[in-house]
């Protein structure tokens, strides 16, 4: 298995490794130091089913299965949600944004395994919070360590009928696993909305300026 820097920023493109195949423990442990390094693995031409998605997923743990959302699930892996190209005007994931920020207890990863590209363009940005937090001033660092941000979703009530929900979390968090500070940028709890809106903006302009993000080149199949 071999592990290139696909930038200097974020994402490392992971070869010589079948997913499909068996996952041993000695390569369990390369993939994630690699995946606290790099914060992204890009693996190319691996086209899994969803048998062996939802396999590789179990590798790092129990696979999320969100019940409102079967409908999207593929049939007998209800793990394993579809995510259909709907454009980009109408979909919220066009800005900054991790998955399920809105849970009480978001998953601390997520696989996306690409099924239909186009033949030009097709890239998913990623952001290295890491460098987000570090590009901030110290005054800046020590302000947004104190507040949490409001993110919001929504989720189906007992009849079905879908309702907003607004969960806070930490704006500044410490990964477990390598100590480092990182940013999560929403809505800033108990501060006035223009204030908020500045600390919003300076963390997303943080976000979305070179050197902390990046994009990876997927490709379709041959």
């Amino acid at each position: 298995m071999d592990v290139r820097p696909l930038s200097p920023a974020v994402g490392a493109e992971v070869l010589d490794l079948d997913l499909a195949g068996v996952i041993t423990d000695e390569v369990l442990t390369a993939l994630t130091t690699a995946f606290h390094q790099h914060c992204v693995l890009v693996f190319r031409d691996q086209h899994l089913a969803p048998a062996s998605q939802q396999a590789f997923a179990a590798c790092w743990g129990t696979p999320l299965v969100v019940p409102y959302l079967h409908a999207h699930a593929v049939p007998g892996y209800p793990s394993v949600l579809r995510v259909p190209n709907i454009g980009k005007a109408p979909t919220p994931t066009e800005n900054w944004h991790f998955d399920s920020a809105y849970f009480e207890n978001p998953p601390p990863i997520a696989i996306l395994a690409a099924q239909e590209l186009p033949p030009v363009g097709g890239d998913t940005m990623w952001a290295n919070q890491y460098l987000a937090y570090d590009a901030l001033s110290p005054t800046m660092q020590e302000l947004l360590s104190n507040l949490r941000a409001a993110f919001t979703g929504t989720m189906p009530d007992d009849d079905g009928v879908r309702h907003e929900v607004v969960t806070y979390h930490p704006i500044v968090r410490t990964h477990p696993a390598t100590g480092r500070r990182s940013l999560a940028v929403g809505r800033i709890e108990s501060v006035p909305p223009d204030e908020t809106s500045a600390g919003a903006r300076v963390g997303s302009r943080r976000t979305a300026r070179p050197p902390a993000f990046s994009g990876n080149n997927s490709r379709p199949p041959a």
